[in-house]
């Protein structure tokens, strides 16, 4: 079947239900659960992420998405204070609006891990010298003279390895 959320955009956008549906499996419970942890009301939260499929499934041509699962949680979270806003909000209600604001902070750290994700498997496409001298750039932080003094070759050709890396990686990272 399909793997990535991109792909599985893709044959949305192309109309296929199979597609919709594996992506409705894989989000749907885990929106559904970030709903209920703030409204503790199993009814409109199975409704909340309903609307938001249907809705999806309804503008799939027009959206220009390029992370479905944040796209997912931040519909939830606007669902939930639409929910609020329809509602008369109680003092328990704004004490789950308070949580809710704190979201956007898990929203930037799936985000955050999902570029990390990325890089790491970007990184793992360069050569293996280049990714060497990459890896014991970024990660394990020497410096030009240790890298060249631990892999016994010049200082330049860890800074040319490095440039090498770093353009391969803004390549990948475009797309």
């Amino acid at each position: 079947m399909f793997y990535s959320d991109k792909e599985l955009l893709e044959e949305i956008v192309l109309d296929n239900p199979r597609a919709f549906k594996a992506l409705h499996d894989l989000y749907a419970r885990d929106m559904f659960l970030y709903a209920f942890n703030i409204l503790n009301h199993k009814e409109s939260c199975e409704d909340i992420v309903q609307n938001i499929f249907v809705d999806f499934w309804l503008k799939r041509k027009d959206m220009q998405i390029t992370n479905v699962k944040s796209y997912l949680f931040v519909a939830v979270k606007y669902q939930v204070f639409n929910y609020f806003r329809d509602k008369k909000i109680t003092k328990e209600d704004i004490t789950r609006l308070n949580i809710l604001e704190m979201s956007p902070n898990a929203s930037r750290k799936m985000e955050y891990l999902e570029l990390e994700e990325t890089i790491l498997a970007s990184v793992m496409k360069l050569p293996k010298r280049c990714r060497e001298i990459f890896e014991l750039s970024r990660f394990q932080h020497k410096s030009h003279k240790e890298i060249s003094e631990e892999l016994e070759i010049s200082i330049q050709a860890v800074k040319n390895q490095i440039s090498k890396a770093l353009a391969f990686l803004r390549k990948e990272l475009q797309n």
